[in-house]
């Protein structure tokens, strides 16, 4: 029997309605279903899903995320597109299945033991020989050894005028028949499974009993029961974060225009959040000690869940998903970076905002995120030189080969300790993005500074602004230089420290001149004197544009040279000053302060440009962790598992199981005394292989003894 990939023919009814039974029911149209259904679980899969609106456009763009929004690109398992097309294609493919099950059922009943002598003849393997035996003996000793060989026999006796003989009509493999069903029929509870697990059951709430979306902030106790789902809902998938010495009953639904809250027969107590960490920073175990607490009875079952460990309750599996802050609270210190601001202290909560007062301006200060692990590569990127004299082939591909995470460039991990991130935003809602590690970073490459990052959008990289640390191991050094720089009398009083320090005292005419050159070049780097386009640059840019505007060019690298030379000497004595003014021991010249100064040199003209009047350093915390659980229940689980064995089954017997029908014609030979016989022998298989045409050699050299060739 060959399967038919048309559909259904009724006999009555319209043109129209006939044709559409037809193409619903046909294998092309549920093979084309499939292939929509596969593209559109690519997109799915690359596509993150339920991700913020926000997150969209800063990849995409404007217009294009507002087109993929209009597609529900962005929730394609519960978009209704994909819903319709998985519905159709659990018709369609349940309509093949109706129509070709009754017809493969007959056809594995039936041994088709009626077909004719000539029949045999057109048979791709087909055979003839002359046996010494008569009909009968010959038709039940070849069926004795077919039934041996695993085929199942059926014997017909012939007496018609002109064909009498026997017929010995054999099949095996029919399993392979047996394979269409099992795989079509997986097709159909996999795609069931899937719409009972999927959103279906919740947006059929949504539309006939009520329920809303609810887009809205504030705490969960006060949304309205609108936007509730009941403890009996049959199916649904949800997240649940419960922090430390907490406990939590409500489960998150994600929809692509807000949430869902959905009730739980139990609530979820965390006692301990236990995360381990790999060599590069990455989570190796994260696990919680978890109770139960049923909502009815009262009663405690205490569970631990792992990731691939999910514990189960009233029907629910909780699995571990994910961890975050459950609220850990934050002292940070806030280094002015002018002189008209003094430090001072502020705490929060991670996920909370504070109020700042600059002036005439206010600040909002928003918590965003504490890492109290943070692992960076510290290995070198550039190479220092090539010795082109040694070209080791073995090493050079040894690097690009091999595992898929082998890189060719060595790794130096280190974990350089907590960092806070936070947002300042003013009063027009502007925001910056802020992250400040909380201990000196020793980069390699000099004195070790503290990381002070920022950046506009997140679509953007941080930029870091490097501060040097002091000998205390904090930058209180580096601002109260910072400072000291903003105050035109501190700079005058270091000028004319540096003089004195560099003139020789027998050339006393040198003394104006280099005192004006300091001073300008001082004023210059503080920002003080108007830049060229009118507004105060500072920094290394500012030098750089005075040099471009006042100096030839052909003198430039020269005069560079003198002019730094100087602001560094006057940086120095700046420093030394400030040191003496609180009190500290004078720097000693040797490398370690050399580090430090060029350094600070670096930061203070970065610092120009930094756009906050303050950066908040990480002075104290106390860290408290949260699990996010992932809480399902999931009825077309079962089903699906069902599905995925029925296909496994269906492709491994349509592969590698062959149907095979065997025929022998038994006939007596007309005019012989002893009883002779001819054999007309054929062989059918569904797939023409040289496995099927060794079986035939060997079964024709078996049961009519020709030889095999």
């Amino acid at each position: 029997m060959t399967v038919s990939t048309q559909g259904l023919e009724l006999k009555s009814g319209s043109r129209p309605l006939r044709a559409a039974v037809e193409l619903l029911s046909s294998m092309r149209f549920s093979i084309s279903l499939l292939t929509v259904i596969c593209i559109a679980s690519v997109i799915g899969t690359v596509l993150k899903q339920h991700e913020p609106s926000t997150n969209y456009v800063n990849q995409f763009g404007p217009f294009w995320a507002e087109v993929f929004a209009a597609v529900s690109l962005y929730s394609v398992y519960s978009a209704w597109w994909f819903l319709l097309i998985l519905a159709f294609l659990v018709t369609s493919t349940s309509l093949c299945i109706a129509r070709n099950t009754p017809k493969i059922l007959t056809d594995l009943r039936t041994y088709k033991e009626n077909i004719r002598e000539q029949s045999l003849k057109a048979f791709g393997h087909r055979a003839q020989a002359e046996l010494n035996e008569t009909p009968e003996v010959a038709a039940k000793r070849i069926g004795q050894m077919l039934v041996t060989g695993g085929w199942k026999v059926k014997l017909q006796q012939r007496d018609a005028p002109g064909a009498r003989g026997w017929m010995v009509a054999a099949k095996a493999g029919a399993a392979n028949k047996i394979g269409y069903i099992a795989a079509h029929s997986a097709i159909v509870l996999v795609c069931l499974g899937g719409l009972l697990d999927g959103d279906l059951v919740v947006r059929a709430q949504m539309w006939f009993n009520g329920k809303t979306v609810y887009s809205g902030g504030g705490m969960i106790a006060d949304v309205k029961p609108e936007h509730r789902l009941s403890d009996r809902n049959p199916t649904f998938r949800g997240n649940l974060l419960v922090t430390e010495g907490t406990r939590s009953s409500t489960a998150i639904l994600s929809q692509s225009d807000g949430i869902l809250l959905q009730e739980l027969p139990f609530a979820v107590e965390l006692k301990k959040f236990f995360v381990e960490y790999y060599s590069t920073g990455m989570p190796k175990l994260f696990a919680s000690d978890i109770i139960i607490h049923d909502i009815q009875t009262g009663e405690q079952i205490p569970a631990r869940v792992e990731v691939n460990h999910p514990a189960s309750y009233k029907g629910v599996e909780i699995y571990q998903s994910s961890f975050d802050d459950g609220g850990s609270t934050v002292k940070l210190k806030a280094l002015p970076m002018n002189a008209a601001t003094k430090p001072f202290e502020v705490e929060g909560v991670i996920g909370g905002s504070s109020q700042l007062t600059n002036g005439n301006d206010k600040l909002t200060i928003e918590y965003t995120g504490l890492r109290v692990i943070n692992v960076e590569n510290f290995a070198g990127n550039g190479v220092a030189g090539v010795d082109v004299r040694k070209v080791d082939l073995r090493e050079s591909i040894n690097s690009r080969l091999g595992a898929a995470n082998k890189a060719g460039a060595k790794k130096e991990l280190r974990n350089v300790g907590p960092s806070i991130s936070y947002k300042l935003r003013d009063a027009a809602g502007q925001a910056r993005e802020y992250h400040n590690y909380m201990l000196p970073v020793d980069m390699g490459d000099g004195a070790p500074v503290f990381l002070m990052g920022l950046r506009d959008s997140p679509a953007e990289p941080f930029r870091y602004l490097r501060v040097p640390a002091d000998d205390k191991g904090t930058p209180e050094e580096f601002f109260r230089l910072r400072a000291a720089l903003s105050d035109p009398v501190v700079r005058d009083l270091a000028v004319q420290r540096y003089v004195a320090r560099a003139v020789d005292p027998s050339r006393p005419d040198l003394n104006k001149p280099l005192a004006a050159s300091a001073s300008r070049a001082l004023a210059l780097f503080a920002g003080a004197e108007a830049g060229v386009d009118g507004k105060a640059v500072g920094g290394l840019q500012a030098i750089a544009d005075f040099m471009e505007t006042n100096v030839p060019e052909g003198e430039r690298a020269r005069a560079g040279e003198v002019l730094i030379r100087i602001l560094n000497g006057a940086l120095y004595e700046l420093a030394q000053l400030t040191r003496e003014r609180v009190g500290l021991q004078p720097f000693e010249a040797n490398e370690k302060t050399q580090g430090f100064m060029t350094q600070a040199v670096l930061a203070l003209s970065d610092a120009q440009v930094y756009p906050a009047p303050m950066v908040l350093q990480l002075a104290d915390f106390t860290h408290v962790q949260a699990s996010v659980f992932q809480v399902a229940r999931a009825p077309g689980k079962n089903i699906v598992y069902l599905g995925c064995a029925l296909l496994i089954l269906g492709v491994f017997a349509m592969l590698y199981i062959r149907e095979r029908r065997l025929w022998v014609w038994l006939a007596p030979i007309d005019g012989t005394v002893d009883g002779r016989a001819t054999a007309t022998m054929a062989l059918s298989t569904n797939r023409k292989t040289m496995d099927g045409d060794r079986e035939f050699e060997r079964l024709k050299s078996r049961l009519i003894g020709i030889k095999e060739e």
